[in-house]
């Protein structure tokens, strides 16, 4: 803390010195100028001392509480200042602070008591600490009128009462164990538990094939792998070569005893952090570290040592006061010689709290697996992303990207950590980085819905407004003709068949037209979709996307806004970027009747002996700028594109059971091939499951992202109707490319 009080005492020393040479010159001056006498001089009786010590001990105790030490020292008597230097005496009070991890301190004054130039100063403090309560304590702190002015007649019992005497302050922390993470049900993600880590002596192997066959088995690394790890070691080095839980461990025991103490150490058991056997979530879950310096200090005032490990990314770190717990610990008092002489405080820990997310573990699992088999198969793809939600009240069901990492990498403790997260970082293809939320891309034609909207809003549509479809488009000049996908054109279209069809060259039209009227409307109107914004997702980080708008453009760019920008835009193509979470929530809303709820990973936190449990109530963001009519109309089209002779996506859903509702999309993004979208919601009508249960309403809402893989009514919409396979439980349909 910086100090306060310091240059305001120094001040009030400098007057209270003038003053006082003031009076002594005057005094001289009076007596050189005064005649000589023989009569005895009278003896000069000392000036009463008129300033009120009370007023310097409250200065001294108000710069304690803004932790202003060297203010407090500048207001001690000549003679402590004698005997201590102020960075020994800042010192002494930064030590204690720190050590009983005080976070607040508070004086309250008592009286005062004065004879002469000695006083008693009677106040009561707090010093809040966040690992063992309050300490509270009251001094009887003595004042002595030196060198013209009152000050503290300091020793090391103002810091506390037991440090009289050299003594010093030691704390035993008592941390609680860490709280775990599940799943909507009580499936655990991340979890405390027992492990062991496994390590060679060189030196003693015996049967270096057969140790290493065991050890390959029981920490599924290769027999190389694990031979690289001790390669250069001394013979009698302890060398760790992994970890492996509690349970697995006893799965391999068999196999490995035969080598202890023939090259194996005995395994040694310490907690760390587990995860589910599928390793799913890795990037809802986020992982633990190191404190960083930027926040050591943060986390030492809370009673940490520094070297403990924290959350750092996901929802380790959104719920690391949740997930920690309360520590508490044993403050004592010890001498000079080090020896404990008296307890100041003990404090048991409080439990730390769970999360429970609004994913299903075994539904989250099958969608990111269905994801991967998509890729892994497919001749182009490489990367993707699916998010589903619940359009009821945003809870987030499953959020799958690709590729995706293994938590674990980042324990500190594990003996290949820091390779591994060596690799995570510089691998190209950005495990990392979480596209369901962070990968901003071109929405392409599932953009089209905004436009709709758009178009009806403006007040130059209606959903029945026709428009004949050529196959080409050239409004702003036959040196920027745009096409549709379909050669030829659609024909005569209306506007709301125009979405079924996906036909390019009716929004383009209409883009052209709205931006004449007001260039400002279509931004507008997607930024009420939710576009170009932070959905508010906890958690995890979430990229804004991108609403290009006049504004945006002259100020980022440096150029005026163009009609052809309108109309790249109609299209979802231009500047326009959007995250697959964004597009989920636009698709909730159309199913739910209207309503942006904010996406949620958090479905309750636990309770503790000390807390009830929370659920977070649903949270709105917004609603579409679409009246109930209007999008009846939209869900009627949505509907078409998946049921329709003509819709875009017709031919990827037949046979299956359940109806869904969506818009294909295909976004250019040079120099490969498009990504492939698909967004919709699912029932779309009522829906009889086969365990019997009627589902009156959608309860799902999808967005797949496969990148650079085509169509979208080619390779999306397969991915997206297994989605709904797996939660319903329904036979997969193999992918039309053979996955």
């Amino acid at each position: 803390m910086k100090p306060k009080f310091g240059l305001l005492f120094l001040i009030l020393l400098l007057v209270i010195a003038t003053a006082a040479c003031s009076a002594t010159a005057a005094l001289r001056d009076s007596r050189i100028d005064a005649p000589p006498t023989a009569e005895p001089t009278a003896t000069v009786t000392p000036a009463p001392i008129t300033e009120d010590p009370a007023g310097y001990a409250r200065a001294f105790y108000r710069a304690w509480e803004t932790g202003d030490y060297l203010g407090m020292y500048s207001l001690l008597t000549p003679t402590s200042q004698g005997v201590v230097d102020s960075a020994s005496f800042i010192q002494r009070y930064e030590e204690a602070m720190r050590t009983a991890a005080v976070s607040e301190i508070h004086a309250q004054p008592l009286g005062v008591l004065r004879e002469g130039d000695r006083a008693d100063f009677g106040v009561r403090v707090t010093l809040t600490s966040d690992i063992v309560g309050d300490l509270v304590r009251e001094y009887s702190t003595r004042l002595a009128y030196e060198g013209g002015r009152w000050g503290i007649v300091w020793d090391e019992g103002l810091i506390l009462p037991e440090l009289s005497g050299g003594n010093r302050l030691t704390l035993e922390a008592r941390v609680p164990s860490r709280g775990n993470i599940y799943d909507v049900e009580g499936q655990a993600l991340a979890y405390q538990g027992s492990a062991y880590e496994l390590a060679v002596i060189p030196g003693r192997i015996e049967d270096e094939p057969g140790l290493l066959a065991a050890l390959s088995q029981a920490l599924g690394q290769t027999p190389d792998t694990i031979k690289e790890k001790y390669a250069s070691a001394l013979p009698e080095w302890y060398v760790p070569v992994g970890i492996v839980a509690e349970q697995e461990l006893q799965q391999d025991a068999l196999a490995l005893e035969p080598y202890l103490d023939k090259g194996l150490a005995t395994p040694r058991r310490r907690t760390m952090r587990l995860y589910s056997d599928t390793n799913s979530a890795a990037h809802v879950i986020g992982y633990m570290g190191s404190i960083s310096p930027e926040q050591l200090a943060d986390y030492q005032a809370q009673g940490f040592t520094g070297d403990e490990m924290v959350g750092i990314a996901g929802l380790e770190a959104w719920g690391e006061d949740y997930l920690n717990g309360d520590r508490g610990g044993i403050l004592s008092v010890v001498d000079p010689a080090g020896q404990v002489i008296d307890v100041v405080a003990d404090r048991d820990p409080q439990p730390a709290r769970s999360i429970y997310t609004t994913l299903d573990l075994d539904f989250q699992a099958a969608v990111e697996q269905a994801l991967a088999d998509a890729i892994a198969t497919h001749p182009a793809a490489n990367y993707g992303a699916v998010v589903v939600l619940d359009p009821n009240n945003g809870a987030v069901r499953a959020l799958a990207t690709y590729p995706t990492y293994d938590p674990k990498a980042f324990d500190p403790l594990r003996p290949d950590s820091a390779q591994a997260i060596s690799a995570l970082l510089n691998d190209p293809n950005q495990p990392l980085l979480n596209r369901a939320t962070q990968g901003a891309y071109p929405a392409g034609s599932t953009f089209k819905l905004v436009t709709y909207a758009a178009a009806l809003n403006s007040g130059l549509y209606t959903p029945d407004s026709r428009y004949t479809s050529t196959g080409s488009w050239n409004r702003l000049g036959d040196e920027f003709t745009k096409y549709d996908w379909l050669s030829g054109g659609h024909g005569t279209v209306s506007l709301r068949t125009a979405l079924v069809v996906s036909c390019n060259s009716c929004f383009y039209d209409v883009g052209y037209t709205i931006d004449g009227m007001d260039n400002t409307l279509l931004p507008r109107i997607a930024k009420e979709f939710g576009l170009g914004q932070p959905t508010g997702i906890q958690g995890i980080a979430e990229s804004a996307g991108l609403i290009p708008d006049p504004e945006w453009k002259i100020n980022t760019i440096g150029e005026g806004w163009a009609t052809g920008d309108a109309v790249n835009m109609a299209i979802g193509q231009g500047y326009v970027q959007v995250t697959p979470l964004q597009m989920a929530n636009i698709a909730a809303a159309i199913a739910n009747g209207g309503t942006l709820y904010r996406p949620t990973l958090v479905d309750r936190i636990g309770e503790s002996p000390t807390a009830a449990a929370e659920m977070p109530p649903p949270v709105v963001n917004g609603t579409l700028p679409l009246s109930a009519e209007q999008l009846a109309q939209v869900r009627e089209s949505l509907w078409n594109v998946t049921h329709a002779p003509n819709g875009t996506a017709t031919h990827r859903f037949v046979g299956l059971p359940v109806s869904v509702a969506g818009k294909t999309g295909t976004a250019e993004a040079p120099p490969g091939l498009p990504h492939a979208w698909f967004v919709g919601y699912a029932p779309a009508e009522p829906f009889t499951t086969a365990d019997g249960r009627v589902v009156e309403a959608p309860e799902l809402a999808i967005a797949v992202i496969l990148e650079n893989a085509g169509e979208g009514s080619d390779v999306a919409a397969p991915l997206f109707r297994r989605v709904v396979e797996l939660y319903y439980g329904i036979e997969p349909t193999p992918f039309p490319w053979g996955g």
